[in-house]
């Protein structure tokens, strides 16, 4: 990120106008780029991203930030991005399915790949519990399938269905797997959406789930999002792709997650 000398020196209010400014050009932005172009300090540019946050202005994540849009893109934009990792973590995720078996797919782009290749796996009959509309009309056809639709109120962007309805379904119901999507993974706390009515399905999905199964592409981690879907404790794998920061899967797995690289 270069910047021109005129930059140096801004006042407050001018540097984060730039800021913004900069994520509506970029799409997302680090501390130590921002930090190097304004010649500020880290913790500064910090503060100045924190602000930021507060007016709904971006998306903070570990590192720097996104804009708004960025963090809640639609699906048709989503599936372009990091579509070949998505395709090896779903043929990974699809491995893993066993004839008679109960699934859940959470809706997400990379769900919808492991819903594409469960078309091709060679089964007698399995159930698949889904909240998305997207992965149930990909599956509407296959005849091995047996499809649970949950209802619930539609939200748009991710072709996703949640709240009571969706939850009191839920409760009836049990699984030998959830295959888990996310927005945001940290080795810390968990993982996260900026959706809480989905967070809260997702906490049912988990309950009733014998092996929760976290699939994500390895942007996932430099993401944070106001909601928990699940502490790190409530994880048994995650797979992700090579590029996943080495730090973070350390730490999963320390923490007895285990972690599946493709």
């Amino acid at each position: 990120m270069s910047a021109p000398s005129s930059e140096r020196g801004l006042m407050i209010e001018e540097r984060r106008r730039r800021i913004r400014e900069l994520l509506r050009e970029q799409g997302r932005v680090t501390v130590e780029a921002l930090a190097a172009r304004f010649g500020i300090s880290q913790v500064t540019i910090r503060a100045d991203l924190s602000i930021l946050e507060s007016a709904g202005a971006l998306t903070r994540t570990h590192g720097g930030a996104l804009t708004v849009l960025d963090a809640d893109q639609p699906l048709d934009v989503k599936q372009l991005q990091h579509r070949s990792e998505k395709q090896r973590i779903a043929a990974a995720a699809a491995a893993l399915i066993e004839d008679g078996e109960t699934i859940i797919l959470d809706s997400g782009t990379t769900t919808a790949e492991i819903a594409r290749r469960i078309r091709t796996l060679e089964l007698e009959s399995i159930n698949v519990i889904t909240n998305a509309l997207n992965i149930a009309a990909l599956l509407i056809d296959v005849r091995p399938v047996r499809l649970i639709v949950p209802g619930g109120i539609l939200r748009r962007e991710s072709n996703s269905l949640a709240g009571p309805i969706a939850e009191t379904t839920l409760a009836t119901l049990r699984a030998n797997r959830l295959y888990l999507g996310a927005d945001g993974i940290d080795p810390q706390s968990g993982v996260m959406t900026p959706h809480l009515a989905e967070a809260e399905l997702n906490a049912k999905m988990i309950g009733i789930s014998q092996q929760v199964v976290v699939v994500a592409d390895s942007s996932k981690f430099a993401r944070r999002n106001i909601s928990l879907i699940a502490r790190i404790e409530q994880l048994h794998l995650l797979i992700t792709d090579r590029a996943a920061p080495a730090e973070a899967v350390a730490q999963l797995r320390q923490r007895g997650v285990e972690v599946q690289l493709v």
